[in-house]
């Protein structure tokens, strides 16, 4: 579970950091419109959201409680994988090293 940590923790600080930027030097509408006049950046929207979605699945099986799950999965549409870094933190903090309990939940 430590390489999980690991991987979590530098997801979230890249994450923190990527966000950081993009709204401290960015504009939102006009650059998104720029990806989206951008074939290749439409594939990566879709590439990105195909993501999202398998891993809030990983999501939807691990919680238990319908509000969580919504939360969670609401969460990860917005923010991305800066919510899939925070959710396998806790996920691996949450198992005390049990794989089972990580993959799957209590």
């Amino acid at each position: 579970m430590r390489a999980v940590k690991i991987i979590g923790w530098l997801g979230v600080i890249a994450m923190t950091a990527a966000i950081g930027n993009g709204f401290l030097n960015g504009n939102f509408t006009d650059d998104g419109g720029e990806l989206l006049r951008n074939p290749w950046g439409i594939v990566s929207l879709v590439d990105l959201y195909v993501g999202f979605i398998i891993f809030s699945i990983w999501i939807a099986l691990r919680e238990k409680s319908v509000g969580a799950k919504i939360v969670w999965i609401v969460l990860m549409m917005i923010l991305g994988f800066f919510t899939g870094s925070v959710y396998l933190l806790k996920a691996a903090y949450e198992s005390k090293g049990d794989k089972r309990v990580f993959l799957m939940g209590k």
